[in-house]
């Protein structure tokens, strides 16, 4: 394919449907093509579709971080690929402030993530425009800033629904813990010395881990919930998306975890002391309370790690891509 792109006129790529083949690459991000392609024939990389929007464009409107990553490998010639303009006036920054196709989208997790995912191609694209182009408007009389708040009106909405949903859940959850093992701790497994007040298997080593596993579950249960009634009173603005919720709600699910299995523990615990050692009943009930650690790892972890690498990991533009040209 490569060999016959190189062999044909300028002039006649576009009757010939190159042009055509090349921004269907750019819409569906098959960088393989688009790659060779440009090796074949450079020019390409100016080539401008029926909206007169370029590579650049259309990689943006499409959310194609791979085709936008290629930006990071061209010489001079980028400058003026990003200060392209489009038949409505648009700049590459208006175009990112649009919201995303809805195909590009179904494959994030929750609306919250969602938002998270537009706001970094907002900011990526941001970073990488001169600063007059914030405030250059489009025939509409429209800024950058102000087409992404309103094409977001709705994502926002359901972002933080499914963010309160959430919280709210975990938040119920969290205190059902707290309860527990507050009371645990001062009813505990065997009772009390009626002399000393000082418990009676307290020299016990199940019995100190029984005490430890509570004070974590408690601790942790206690940061879940503040972390979760922190996603409650959020302001929800824009930007709160892009590190500050998703963080609350990081350590919010990280620190129930912990709490269920320390909880689940101190109850494996108090087991072994009230039977005194009998493993034939304790290793199999013991088994059985590792079932609530395994769904909520099943059902919740997952999640946790799609949040945590969205916001920490290594993004999703490949700034060390190698030269193609």
């Amino acid at each position: 394919m490569s060999e016959d792109i190189s062999t044909i006129d300028d002039t006649k790529l576009g009757q010939s449907g190159v042009f055509d083949a090349f921004f269907r690459a750019i819409q569906y991000g098959i960088i393989e093509v688009v790659i060779e392609m440009l090796k074949a024939n450079p020019n390409l990389l100016t080539v401008l579709n029926t909206n007169r929007r370029g590579i650049l464009q259309s990689a943006v409107q499409h959310r194609q971080e791979k085709i936008f990553s290629l930006i990071y490998v061209l010489d001079t010639r980028k400058y003026m690929l990003i200060s392209g303009i489009d038949e409505w006036k648009n700049n590459i920054l208006h175009i990112a402030a649009i919201l995303a196709p809805p195909d590009r989208l179904a494959h994030i997790s929750g609306a919250a993530l969602q938002m998270q995912r537009e706001l970094q191609w907002y900011k990526e694209v941001e970073s990488i425009v001169n600063p007059l182009s914030k405030e250059y408007t489009n025939i509409f009389n429209e800024r950058p800033n102000q087409i992404f708040s309103n094409t977001h009106k709705q994502l926002v909405s359901d972002g933080e629904k499914w963010m309160k949903e959430t919280a709210t859940s975990c938040t119920v959850v969290g205190a059902l813990i707290i309860t527990i093992m507050f009371t645990a701790a001062f009813t505990v497994p065997g009772g009390n010395v009626q002399d000393t007040g000082f418990p009676i298997f307290l020299q016990r080593k199940s019995f100190m881990v029984f005490i430890i596993s509570d004070a974590i579950s408690l601790f942790a249960s206690s940061t879940s919930v503040l972390m979760f009634l922190g996603v409650l009173t959020s302001r929800y603005a824009e930007d709160d998306f892009i590190k500050s919720l998703p963080t609350k709600l990081i350590i919010g699910l990280s620190t129930l975890f912990i709490s269920i299995a320390a909880m689940m523990i101190a109850f494996c615990a108090t087991l072994i002391i009230m039977l005194k050692g009998e493993m034939k009943l304790a290793i199999p009930i013991t088994l059985l309370a590792s079932i609530p650690v395994t769904l909520f790892i099943l059902l919740q972890f997952p999640l946790l790690v799609e949040i945590f690498v969205s916001t920490y990991g290594p993004g999703i533009f490949d700034r060390k891509m190698k030269y193609w040209y």
